[in-house]
């Protein structure tokens, strides 16, 4: 069972720390078109205020392999197809922005083995990502200091299992002292948090890619 946390904080393959709004339920296009749309408000933490507004399209397609359209079956693919984005370095962030149309589609799901699939992450990238999951959560997140490492949220988005994420998170990361384990949940060590330098650095340089990348298409 999920303990309570004031701000879930989701983490991009870059070191980006999100939060995620949306308007739930998706609701049928309004133009004629085939497709649903769910509206939100994608927050970038830590920073000064920076945000995307989204408009999420979801495709006649993927609609069938959906149960329905409320959060408890479409939030885990909805932030997925989001974070996927934002690795490609589709969404620009701004304080004040306008909203992006963001298609949902078939190239997120694979027929044949009926599930999701964003990406493939290795044991170093697992590892690396769990560092920082833990590192923002514990700073941003709230009172609530105990991390769910094994989300399956995040196991869908890296390509692997929930079982296989804590096992990365034993292994890997609490074997070098910064996390402490215990079943799916992690604890910041202090040897995590006097990390801080590299993981805000990392964040800086993925909101400086992003930035580099948007500018250079407004030209």
């Amino acid at each position: 069972m999920r303990a309570p946390q004031s701000k879930k904080i989701w983490v991009t393959l870059s070191g980006l720390p999100l939060s995620f709004e949306f308007d739930w339920p998706f609701h049928r296009s309004t133009s004629g078109a085939d497709f649903w749309v769910l509206h939100g408000d994608i927050l970038m933490e830590n920073s000064q205020g920076l945000h995307a507004l989204v408009s999420l399209n979801l495709s006649a397609t993927v609609r069938e392999v959906l149960p329905s359209l409320e959060p408890q079956d479409a939030e885990a693919p909805v932030i997925n197809a989001l974070r996927k984005e934002i690795d490609h370095k589709q969404i620009e962030f701004a304080k004040s922005g306008k909203l992006l149309p963001v298609a949902f589609s078939s190239r997120d799901y694979d027929f044949k083995r009926q599930k999701w699939v964003f990406g493939k992450a290795g044991d170093q990238v697992i590892a690396t990502f769990i560092e920082r999951k833990v590192y923002w959560q514990t700073k941003l997140g709230g009172d609530e200091k105990r991390v769910w490492i094994g989300d399956p949220t995040d196991a869908q988005y890296l390509g692997t299992t929930s079982s296989q994420l804590v096992e990365i998170g034993r292994s890997l990361v609490a074997a070098n002292g910064l996390i402490s384990v215990e079943e799916e949940w992690a604890e910041a060590a202090p040897g995590l948090l006097a990390q801080a330098e590299r993981f805000e650095g990392a964040m800086r340089n993925a909101v400086a890619e992003l930035e580099k990348k948007h500018a250079f298409e407004r030209g």
